[in-house]
């Protein structure tokens, strides 16, 4: 793994997204992730949206024994529809780390991190496994142009409470 930038705690305000959300196991995850992207990357070019900033991957519930609720989307202010719904990553303060390859790695970075600085993340445990506010993992790269996974910087932004 390769550390681009962070980890750290920033403020973001709140942006517009347009995201397909679906429920898979954890070790189905990634190919579902890339079935998901390539569906919204057709949709956006069906109707004509232009992504305002980078794809990412939202984690809503995390469960790695059980299913993750998972949205590939992108930040975009446009309307959505039965397929890719509106959403909006919220303005608050986060922990940010940007990476190149490992992302296992990667998160665990990030987690030793803020433990280590009493920093709690916006996130409840639930029947479902772990539900979070806001668990982005941000594609800097974009993967319209870079097709190669081990590539891509990404970035880890996780709210705080």
């Amino acid at each position: 793994m390769e550390v681009v930038d962070g980890p750290r705690v920033e403020y973001r305000d709140s942006h517009p997204t347009l995201g397909i959300r679906a429920r898979t196991p954890f070790r189905g995850m990634l190919a579902e992730r890339d079935r998901l992207l390539a569906a919204l990357i057709a949709w956006l070019q069906a109707n004509g949206v232009e992504p305002e900033g980078p794809f990412f991957m939202r984690l809503h519930t995390v469960d790695m024994a059980g299913d993750m609720d998972i949205e590939v989307g992108a930040f975009a202010n446009a309307t959505g529809d039965s397929t890719v719904t509106e959403g909006v990553m919220p303005a608050g303060t986060y922990v940010v780390l940007r990476y190149i390859n490992h992302s296992l790695r990667a998160h665990g970075l990030l987690f030793e991190w803020a433990d280590n600085r009493d920093i709690r993340f916006d996130s409840a445990e639930t029947d479902a496994g772990a539900s979070w506010a806001a668990r982005f993992e941000i594609w800097v790269t974009d993967p319209r142009t870079e097709p190669r996974k081990t590539r891509w910087e990404t970035e880890l932004a996780f709210l705080t409470r």
